[in-house]
């Protein structure tokens, strides 16, 4: 019993002392190691390898404060920072700590991975926090127990997980890979953020994320709100203080082992080895004093374990592919993003316009597909030659006017259809091998009584389908039928996606798109009119749409989702085919012969085995009554 009590007494005791006169950074550099497990590394840490990460953490400990901004890039220590506030507020100022991982799986990993080898490896904090496999039923993967406060590891995902207890010390990390809401209980960072009311001006909420897409990136708002701190570095040649980006970084005829950081001042090359004298002397600059919220900004050009030129051969390996792209500027950079599904510059995409027509049409076309739109007043049709890679060829766009619900537009729709030709340089003529017309405005019956009696050609009805879903069905049955008519659902979504990252493709990579002279500028502005929004639904759930201004046209934009939806039901339809004749599922990879074995010279080949007499009661005899066999007659 006086045990018990002694003990409840130093806890208390501990509480109410203050904590020793020491930053985060200090007690890093005096107590912290790194393990193998996660550090390239081990062994004593110290912020000498990368002085930046000194003023992030001293931001924990400025007076007054109360939430801290991380944007950043990978590769420049953010994990080590909320590692090294983990193990200080664990061993000098004990508290309640919550760390929010995206998910709760990542949640566990980053108990695992990073906070148990950390609590082994670290002397001051070994013993304080007892191993989840322990008897102490306090302490399992996700929560850890220790005099004076506890840790626990949720996922944002996970709504229970950021309720009840009070907590001081909110590390929310990732925060951009968070869904738009835990569950029905609202944005998750607003729920962790509640927790630390009670502590009042000492609680503090950590946001350290790479940012995703412009304008829905959390932490950019979050980074736009703070007093925006970037880091400054001093020039070697001529002192200027400057922040490293990458529009200074001077590369010679697109090697990336020539990169250098050129001086915006004097225009000085500089080099990976002047980089650590360079860090020692920078210091973080406030470009928006007037908030008092600290935010640092960093990227991937700071890092003591990255070389001008290998970032320079990321980018180059990621340039003309948009997903990459994208990555490459978030994780590199540490920017937002506006991805090519975002925008596209109709003015760009004019440029593009190259001197060849139907009658002599690219050798690299080796398909034509069809779209076309149906208005009122009008039906629009894009023609497109598709090559490897699904390179393409805009070959031109027609308009049809006329009312569609009248039969005469549609002969001539038909005739137009019919006797296309189109005329390669090396002597090959093709017609339209497929078309998908629009059927989801107006006048639904006529295009489903055109199409129907035609889909022999490869010439569909088509109905656009919201959401991440695929451009074609891989199976018939996910058409619907109309009074007798087949219509095939198709991912418009998914379609502009691909042919908004279709614009941003470099010229030689798979995806380029060629146009002829007959493309207008007017028809430019229609293809790239329409803009990706983010909304939320009534359950806060992100929704990514497209969408026009009031007003606009986009007709070429549509005709172009239809030829491109053609091109995918082409490839889809053939291997529908090809499955039937064969047996096989359609996705399933051909099963090959067994080889022969061949018999070793001199061995006589096995005679086959007589065939055993079958006897009559072994054939099965199907007993039918009198009454069933004339009903079958």
């Amino acid at each position: 019993m006086m045990k018990m009590l002694n003990e409840a007494l130093r806890r208390a005791a501990a509480r109410a002392a203050p904590p020793p006169k020491i930053t985060i950074r200090q007690w890093a550099d005096r107590c912290l190691y790194l393990s193998s497990e996660d550090s390239a590394e081990q062994g004593k840490y110290s912020s000498a390898r990368a002085p930046y990460q000194r003023g992030i953490m001293d931001a924990f400990n400025e007076e007054g404060v109360e939430e801290i901004t991380m944007m950043s890039s990978a590769q420049v220590g953010k994990t080590l920072i909320l590692k090294a506030v983990i193990g200080f507020y664990i061993d000098v100022d004990p508290s309640p700590i919550l760390v929010v991982q995206p998910t709760v799986e990542m949640a566990e990993t980053f108990s695992k991975d990073r906070l148990a080898p950390m609590i082994r490896d670290t002397p001051v904090l070994r013993g304080k926090v007892a191993d989840a496999k322990s008897r102490d039923s306090g302490n399992t993967i996700q929560r850890k127990n220790f005099t004076g406060g506890h840790i626990t590891m949720v996922g944002a995902n996970a709504p229970a997980g950021l309720a009840s207890r009070p907590i001081r010390i909110v590390l929310c990390d990732e925060v951009d890979r968070y869904p738009a809401s835990a569950g029905t209980e609202g944005d998750p960072v607003n729920l962790a953020r509640k927790r630390t009311i009670t502590f009042r001006s000492r609680k503090r909420v950590a946001l350290f994320s790479t940012p995703t897409v412009k304008g829905v990136s959390r932490i950019e708002r979050a980074w736009i709100r703070s007093d925006q701190r970037r880091y400054y570095v001093p020039c070697p040649h001529c002192g200027d203080a400057h922040v490293l980006r990458w529009e200074n970084i001077s590369i010679i005829d697109d090697d990336p082992s020539t990169a250098r950081m050129s001086c915006p001042a004097c225009g000085g090359l500089i080099q990976d080895a002047h980089k650590p004298a360079m860090l020692e002397a920078g210091q973080w600059v406030k470009e928006n004093p007037a908030s008092k919220l600290p935010g640092f900004h960093i990227n991937e050009l700071y890092s003591p374990w990255r070389r001008f030129s290998e970032i320079a051969a990321a980018y180059y390996a990621a340039k003309g592919n948009p997903e990459e792209e994208k990555t490459w500027w978030n994780t590199s950079m540490g920017e937002s993003y506006e991805g090519d599904g975002e925008r596209a510059d109709a003015d760009e995409l004019a440029k593009r316009r190259e001197n060849y027509d139907r009658d002599t049409v690219p050798d690299g076309v080796l398909t034509v597909t069809a779209g076309v739109d149906t208005q009122q007043d009008r039906l629009e049709v894009e023609f497109i030659g598709w090559g490897a890679g699904e390179e393409s060829w805009g070959i031109e766009h027609t308009v049809l006017n006329g009312n569609p619900a009248e039969p005469e537009i549609w002969e001539r729709l038909d005739e137009l259809l019919a006797t296309a030709r189109f005329t390669t340089g090396d002597g090959r003529v093709l017609r339209v091998a497929a078309c998908c017309i629009d059927s989801g405005g107006h006048h639904v019956q006529q295009v489903y009584e055109y199409a129907t009696p035609r889909a022999a050609r490869n010439i569909w009805a088509v109905k656009g389908q919201s959401g991440a879903r695929p451009v074609w069905p891989k199976r018939l049955t996910k058409s619907k039928r109309y009074r007798g008519h087949t219509v095939r659902m198709i991912g418009v979504d998914t379609a502009k996606d691909t042919v908004y990252s279709r614009w941003q493709v470099s010229e030689g990579r798979p995806g380029y798109c060629h146009f002829s002279m007959a493309y207008t500028g007017d028809w430019f502005a229609q293809a790239t009119v329409e803009r990706r929004v983010t909304k939320f639904d009534r359950r806060g759930t992100e929704v990514r749409s497209w969408e026009k201004p009031s007003g606009a046209r986009n007709e070429a934009l549509d005709c172009r989702v239809y030829a491109y939806s053609a091109l995918q039901g082409m490839k889809v339809e053939r291997r529908l085919v090809l499955a039937r004749r064969t047996g096989q599922a359609m996705d399933a990879e051909p099963q090959p012969k067994p080889p022969i074995q061949p018999i070793p010279a001199g061995k006589p080949q096995p005679k086959p085995e007589p065939a055993k007499p079958v006897r009559a009661a072994q054939i099965p005899v199907r007993r039918v009554s009198y009454s069933s066999y004339l009903r079958r007659r």
